[in-house]
């Protein structure tokens, strides 16, 4: 069996990890869950973040074979496209992105770009599908509930990659009240990663630590089950969702959910530029 390898990447500002993921003696690997760095004020976008992955993959003479999405994220934008200009690789992501699209690209009024077919993903993966990082396995798991196109990441070796899903416990679970979005689907979701072996590594696409942590990307299932502080075990799905429902109620939008989410529906691309050669981004007023 290859020995699995991974090189995490935070980014403070929206305290998202980013992964690579590859075997040793391998060029094959993976980016999971990429920043494109965004000023909302000025409107401008910046590769910092995504040029760290570039030179990690260019020093280590790695090939990117995929570029993997865990969900539509609403709290960052993707560096999916200029990374795959970069590095090359398809970028994939759970076939319920779908739904995802036929839900904003209403909110936003631009049902006319945006199909809902999944394109332009290179990928959709299904429920169960595998596929290969080089020699490494990897199983896609459908975990929805933080939104419907929710996926995690099974990779032979190492561990899941489980975007907002589980946080680390002392920080506990993704929100669910965005548009698609059902605390009774994360619980489920939960209960499905929290069926793995004790000693299954998880790792975390965000972290919020209290006062006094510092930002950590991993954990295990056994400590998911004896410590996470909104779904340890003895916690029911009626007590769950009660709680995260009412956590929810006092949560604000996410600072680059407008951006984000109509740039990550698109894979990353941002909309055509117009007559005048300027990319415009749209405000919904009053709609969230």
């Amino acid at each position: 069996m290859p020995h699995a390898q991974v090189a995490s990447f935070f980014d403070p500002d929206t305290s998202t990890f980013s992964y690579v993921v590859y075997a040793d003696g391998q060029q094959e690997c993976a980016i999971i869950d990429s920043v494109l760095d965004y000023d909302p004020a000025a409107g401008r976008s910046r590769t910092t973040s995504a040029q760290r992955i570039v030179d990690f993959v260019r020093e280590r003479d790695l090939r990117v074979q995929w570029i993997l999405e865990t969900h539509a994220h609403a709290d960052h934008l993707s560096a999916a496209v200029w990374l795959q200009e970069q590095l090359g690789g398809q970028i994939a992501i759970g076939d319920h992105i779908r739904q995802v699209q036929a839900v904003f690209s209403h909110i936003f009024n631009i049902e006319a770009e945006i199909k809902a077919d999944g394109t332009p993903f290179d990928v959709l993966f299904k429920d169960l599908e595998q596929f290969q990082i080089g020699a490494l396995h990897v199983q896609a798991l459908h975990v929805p509930g933080h939104t419907p196109a929710d996926m995690a990441y099974h990779v032979q070796g190492l561990g899941v990659f489980v975007g907002d899903t589980l946080f680390l416990p002392d920080v506990g679970t993704a929100r669910c009240d965005f548009p698609g979005g059902s605390a009774e689907q994360l619980y489920q979701s939960i209960q499905r990663l929290l069926a793995l072996p004790d000693d299954t590594v998880l790792f975390m696409c965000h972290d919020y630590p209290p006062v006094g942590r510092s930002p950590r990307y991993s954990c295990t299932v056994a400590q998911q089950k004896s410590d996470n502080i909104h779904v340890h075990d003895g916690i029911s799905q009626a007590e769950f969702c009660a709680l995260r429902q009412a956590r929810d109620t006092t949560l604000g939008m996410p600072r680059l959910i407008l951006p984000s989410i109509q740039v990550n529906i698109r894979a990353g691309h941002f909309p055509r530029a117009e007559d005048n050669g300027q990319i415009y981004l749209k405000l919904p007023v009053n709609r969230f």
